[in-house]
């Protein structure tokens, strides 16, 4: 009898994969990540949502529950779409990862502030700076984040994915997003007049869908160049001039534009609240208007918006950029000069002398990296005197860009001396405040810019040997404080509370620059309840300073209502 020796399996049947010997390959499929993750998106991680469906006026609760089914169901399978296209081995972990952070961010602020997510606020999250971001941060935001993204991309990257050939994948994917485009036509179809109705009645919903809101944003801000040459700038003015007022001029005007940030008219004493937050105003020859209205709500919207010439609606649809207000006022032969303690002008003073004053390191004035706004009247004398002497000769503009009343922070807006409100707030988390400490920690940042702007009156003041002094005030956009649950700023323009959008403008003019542009303090306040806005800025500010140019609208000036022959 032979002996044999146990056959050996080939290095051939060795390599074999489960499949072709008939076993399961380990690990899960695709499939259910992409599903769990669908769901969990759809349900937990939309909870801003069904917060806001819930309140809706006009609702019954079968209602609101039938469109929060229909619409969790949409969110599911759209996000079961997306996620099919990019379920590919060494993608489908990092992708989820993704939709789970940006869900669970878009929850916090959603939930925390009231905000909604649309091209402006990604515009508004693309430019905030570090000094922004910390402000931002809280161990809320870090617990939501922890449960809605950290928790369950932590569970993600412990699974095993089941492996399978690229054609084998290919064909499962072009699958699943066949499946789930149907269904979600189907959905679409057997809800479309509940759905249509309430996106049509109630357009904040659309910009609560979660993360698609993030998605779709950020995908209209991709799009922008395409939309608008963001290559070409066109030129503005370049007839400009200066007029009449300057032929042997004896003291050349000085127009100091203080640019405000988060300024609620209604937290204006002067213009009728009730708390004295603006005594320092109170005590000046200004001139309030109580019916102004900004572009945008925003700093990115607004600030660009109100030193164009277009106004807010041709400004949002123009096919390419153009330049600005100061671009105009340095070819008519001006000295400009923009003082920033903010994060930064948005383009409108690229071709202009400008300075950074946020990271000075000034005492009693500046700490943590960031400066209260006083520290700009720092040092002006000897700014001014650097500028081209010719230029000065004939005329100066100053921009001041405040860091004002920006949020949430407000505590961080004023110094020790100004907090004249207590308690105030001293968190972020703007919704764990009483009501009465968030609103006293604005109102002292307001009384802080008041101080500031009467500073700034009377350094005016200490240059009429030389000059003819004026200012101007206007905030970019509002506030919310908790009315109807909002906080903060940015709700896209035509559904934002007018709280976001009613700002205030105040004009200071010295008796030599009343001399000078024949337009009085007592004419400008007969017309203090006129409807004015950023649409006005543009054209007001060439009527103050007399320069001559095809782009000035005198339609569109509130001042010359006032300006004598």
């Amino acid at each position: 009898m032979s002996l044999h020796s146990p056959a050996r399996a080939s290095p051939a049947a060795s390599r074999q994969s489960p499949s072709a010997t008939g076993q399961r390959a380990p690990g899960m499929r695709q499939l259910w990540l992409v599903v769990l993750t669908s769901l969990w998106i759809a349900t937990v991680c939309n909870v801003a949502l069904w917060r806001e469906l819930a309140h809706l006026p006009g609702l019954s609760t079968g209602q609101a529950i039938t469109i929060s089914i229909a619409l969790a169901l949409v969110i599911a399978l759209a996000s079961a779409a997306l996620l099919s296209v990019l379920a590919w081995r060494w993608t489908l972990k990092p992708v989820i990862t993704l939709f789970l952070l940006s869900a669970a961010f878009g929850t916090y602020f959603m939930m925390a502030y009231g905000v909604v997510i649309d091209q402006t606020m990604m515009v508004n999250t693309l430019q905030t700076n570090v000094r922004e971001a910390r402000d931002l941060l809280s161990w809320s935001l870090a617990a939501t984040v922890l449960v809605l993204a950290v928790l369950p991309a932590f569970f993600l990257w412990r699974q095993k994915v089941r492996r399978t050939g690229i054609a084998r994948q290919a064909l499962f994917n072009a699958m699943t997003l066949l499946a789930a485009s149907v269904l979600l036509v189907g959905v679409v179809m057997v809800f479309f007049q509940s759905i249509a109705s309430v996106m049509r009645n109630h357009t904040q919903v659309r910009y609560l869908i979660n993360p698609l809101n993030s998605f779709y944003a950020l995908g209209s801000v991709a799009a922008k160049p395409f939309q608008r040459d963001e290559s070409i700038l066109l030129p503005l003015g370049k007839d400009a001039t200066l007029g009449a007022s300057y032929t042997a001029q004896a003291k050349p005007p000085l127009l100091l534009l203080v640019l405000g940030e988060t300024g609620r008219s209604a937290s204006f004493g002067i213009n009728g609240y009730s708390r004295p937050t603006t005594p320092e105003l109170a005590r000046e020859k200004v001139a309030s208007q109580r019916n102004a209205w900004s572009c945008g709500t925003s700093t990115a919207d607004s600030v660009p918006c109100m030193f164009s010439d277009l106004g807010r609606e041709a400004f949002d649809s123009r096919p390419a950029n153009q330049e600005g207000l100061m671009d105009v006022l340095q070819r008519a032969g001006l000295a400009v000069l923009w003082l920033d303690n903010q994060s930064g002008c948005k383009g409108v003073c690229d071709r202009i002398p400008n300075v950074d004053t946020s990271g000075l390191n000034v005492a009693g004035l500046c700490e943590g990296g960031e400066c209260f706004d006083e520290v700009m009247l720092r040092g002006l004398d000897k700014r001014i005197a650097a500028l081209p002497a010719d230029r000065s000769a004939r005329g100066i503009v100053l921009v001041m860009h405040q860091m004002g009343s920006h949020g949430p922070a407000y505590y961080k807006r004023s110094p020790p001396a100004f907090k004249k409100f207590l308690p105030e707030c001293t968190s972020n988390s703007l919704q764990s405040c009483e009501r009465d400490a968030l609103v006293n920690a604005y109102d002292n940042s307001i009384v802080y810019t008041d101080h500031v702007l009467g500073l700034a009156i009377q350094w005016l003041k200490s240059r009429e040997a030389t000059n003819a002094p004026a200012m101007l005030y206007l905030a970019d956009h509002g506030e919310s404080l908790g009315e109807n649950n909002l906080y903060l700023h940015g709700m896209p323009w035509r559904i934002a509370p007018d709280v976001q959008k009613h700002v205030p403008w105040i004009t200071w003019l010295s008796p030599e620059f009343e001399q000078r542009s024949k337009i009085t303090t007592e004419c400008l306040k007969q017309h203090l309840d006129a409807p004015v806005s950023h649409d006005n800025y543009f054209h007001s500010v060439l009527g103050l300073m007399n320069v001559q140019t095809r782009a000035y609208k005198p339609a569109l000036d509130i001042y010359a209502t006032c300006a004598k022959p």
